[in-house]
């Protein structure tokens, strides 16, 4: 009795209407027409009209409707799942080729994944080069101009190849190379940005979107002059012994704004310097090989002096093994710079979220990107483990 009367409340909730109206309402409809028919001499029996009790007339009819209401309710909330999918992606529907790019890409990036440990190279990972790479690759982007930027991986001439502020970035190209050999259908372009991104997830940072796009510039066809028009000229990396004013007047002529100028920092977590490439020694965390907020911290709860040494100006820790450039020291000097140094010190998960977003807008500056095709984005930003899933494409 008391599954009866709780069935009939269930059954005549709201929450249940539109599920029977779409679901249960016709087989209803069809076992009455099936028992009017049955009935056969009751002339007075309408087959269109229901009885005054519940939707069959008896309580044991109301409790076969809860039963086939509960063996239903997962399918109909799959084809309802299924239905709003389909709705929304239905311009990638209707391109199933996209499915196959996005598959390749997969595949660039697993190949990426299993090359990033070398223990013979730094701290083990090649990670924080292929950020590198991509970002010396990405921020030489002119808004005044659409010059510069990611397209064409045009790092690969002259004199952006031998501008000293890429110095030992032709070691990630080489190592890339590999990658490219085994899929010469995408860009180097896209290959280089691709890296980084599924560098900074299998470090344990956040999940980049990305998107291909990107073209070639093939060295070959190019000539001369035409290098000058698509290869951007040096100077325009942000230089490490300079102040806030400097900084802005880099990122601002990419289109950033100060939240995303310190967002993008934060990468400074990763790597080291070499004396025989920038001049200036050591790392900025004791983790550099991991995506994190350590850098904001560091540069609030650190005591940073002056380095007595022979090479360029740095600042060091205690201990003399962690170091920072005067344009790090400029996001703590500079009171704008420096409420976001703030908040992400105190907030990883905002930093990771502010980092994805600025960071994919830098890799995209200046490439005509078809976002109508689906987002690669490697990992889920949970730690590298065997639960991790490893690919999203939606």
């Amino acid at each position: 009795m008391f599954l009866k009367t709780f069935g009939r409340r269930i059954i005549n909730s709201p929450a249940l209407t539109r599920y029977n109206t779409l679901f249960t309402a016709p087989m209803v409809k069809f076992q009455r027409r099936f028992k009017s028919h049955d009935a056969g001499a009751n002339e007075d029996h309408n087959p269109h009209e229901l009885p005054s009790h519940g939707y069959y007339g008896t309580a044991e009819d109301d409790y076969m409707k809860l039963v086939l209401t509960i063996m239903l309710l997962p399918m109909g909330y799959y084809v309802f799942h299924q239905l709003q999918r389909f709705r929304d992606e239905a311009d990638i529907r209707k391109l199933p080729q996209h499915l196959k790019v996005v598959d390749y890409y997969k595949a660039a990036a697993d190949e990426i994944a299993g090359i990033l440990e070398d223990e013979e190279h730094d701290d083990g990972s090649l990670g924080p080069l292929f950020v590198r790479l991509a970002w010396h690759a990405s921020g030489t982007y002119d808004k005044g101009t659409n010059k510069g930027g990611s397209n064409g991986a045009t790092m690969r001439f002259e004199p952006e190849s031998s501008d000293p502020a890429n110095a030992g970035l032709d070691l990630a190209r080489e190592r890339l190379e590999e990658v490219h050999k085994k899929f010469p259908g995408m860009s180097k372009a896209d290959l280089w940005t691709l890296a980084a991104c599924v560098a900074i997830t299998e470090m344990g940072g956040p999940v980049i979107k990305w998107h291909p796009g990107r073209k070639e510039f093939d060295g070959n066809t190019i000539s001369s002059s035409q290098k000058g028009t698509y290869v951007p000229p040096n100077g325009r990396l942000p230089d490490g012994s300079k102040g806030a004013d400097h900084i802005r007047d880099v990122f601002y002529r990419m289109g950033f704004k100060d939240q995303e100028i310190v967002a993008l920092a934060g990468a400074h977590a990763l790597g080291r310097c070499h004396p025989e490439r920038s001049g200036y020694k050591n790392p900025w965390t004791r983790a550099p090989t991991t995506f994190s907020n350590e850098y904001f911290k560091q540069l609030l709860e650190t005591k940073w002096t002056k380095k007595n040494w022979d090479g360029p100006t740095q600042f060091e820790d205690p201990t003399g093994e962690l170091m920072m450039l005067p344009a790090d020291l400029a996001f703590i000097e500079d009171p704008e710079f420096k409420k976001y140094v703030v908040r992400y010190s105190k907030d990883e998960e905002l930093f990771f979220k502010d980092f994805a977003k600025a960071f994919q807008k830098l890799l995209e500056l200046g490439v005509d990107i078809h976002k109508s095709a689906p987002p690669v984005t490697y990992g889920d930003g949970t730690p590298p483990g065997p639960n991790r899933p490893t690919w999203s494409y939606w």
